[in-house]
């Protein structure tokens, strides 16, 4: 069985060189945060363009989830979390249409 700093080490390799630089064609990154050993959760951050983004949550859970359960076994499944200093790079968050403002929506 391995421990958690090599499992650690595969997550951070797998995500800087399978997913990184396709993240970061969209201006985009997607890093590192902690692994749980106990559940098999690796929780990543989102930032730049994928903070807030619609379609990151697609891309974790089809794209990068699926590339990190085959590299890393260990890994079942991950959550992401948004990068909270986004705004301040100039990334708004995506707003779903159920939470916009009424002089917002088109009838």
């Amino acid at each position: 069985m391995r421990n958690l700093d090599e499992i650690i080490e595969d997550i951070k390799t797998v995500l800087e060189e399978k997913v990184e630089p396709n993240v970061a064609a969209h201006n985009g990154s997607i890093g590192f945060i902690n692994f749980a050993m106990d559940t098999g959760v690796a929780t990543l951050k989102l930032s730049g363009a994928c903070s807030g983004c619609a379609m990151s949550k697609l891309t974790l859970h089809q794209g990068v989830e699926r590339i990190l359960k085959h590299y890393v076994p260990e890994v079942n499944s991950i959550v992401g979390e948004d990068d909270e200093k986004a705004a301040e790079q100039g990334y708004k968050p995506y707003v779903p249409r159920n939470e916009l403002n009424e002089e917002s929506n088109i009838s």
